[in-house]
């Protein structure tokens, strides 16, 4: 599964119903998604020096992928 098919999903099931054109669950999770790459961003470290730098930029790493769904969540 794909972030932004979750994410959508989540807007789907939401209890304010929208009343849109077709697309509309897309251009909700749009700004949303952007707001969650800018704070895994902003927490990525610039250097691995130390192995829990490592581990945290390769998590961080991990999450921006997600995010752009070039990768699927993990089951």
């Amino acid at each position: 599964m794909k972030f932004q098919e979750l994410l959508i999903a989540a807007i789907q099931r939401s209890e304010i119903p929208l009343r849109f054109e077709p697309g509309a669950e897309e251009s909700v999770a749009q700004p949303v998604t952007e707001v969650l790459k800018a704070w895994v961003s902003a927490h990525l470290p610039q250097s691995a020096n130390t192995d829990y730098d490592a581990g945290y930029r390769a998590l961080a790493v991990q999450l921006l992928a997600e995010l752009d769904d070039s990768t699927d969540l993990p089951e």
